[in-house]
């Protein structure tokens, strides 16, 4: 019976730790670039984007379909970022635990 309320007591310990986890993850911001830094993406902690920053040098008619790609870049170059910053605190929070392979946190 210590046993369970042990692990009872760690279950709420680790469910306050993924809240503080979830926060501050929210506060987090990564910069994506394209293009050479012709083409600047923000995204918070949560893929929202935040800002987008385009080189007054690519507003030419002929060049639509390059910015357009270049956005899209620029995003997913963000996108990696924000999840790689995600993944590391997870790895933190969840160090020592016996946690399958691909299990993915938080819920």
């Amino acid at each position: 019976m210590k046993d369970l309320m042990g692990l009872m007591g760690k279950a709420k310990e680790m469910q306050a730790k993924f809240q503080t986890m979830q926060e501050e993850i929210a506060q987090i911001e990564a910069s994506g670039q394209s293009g050479g830094g012709l083409v600047t993406v923000v995204l918070s902690g949560k893929g929202d984007m935040k800002s987008l920053k385009i080189d007054p040098s690519l507003f030419k008619e002929d060049d639509v379909e390059i910015l357009e790609d270049l956005i899209l870049a620029a995003h997913a170059d963000a996108k990696g970022k924000v999840e790689a910053v995600m993944q590391k605190k997870t790895q933190e929070l969840t160090a020592g635990l016996p946690i399958p392979p691909g299990f993915k946190l938080p819920f």
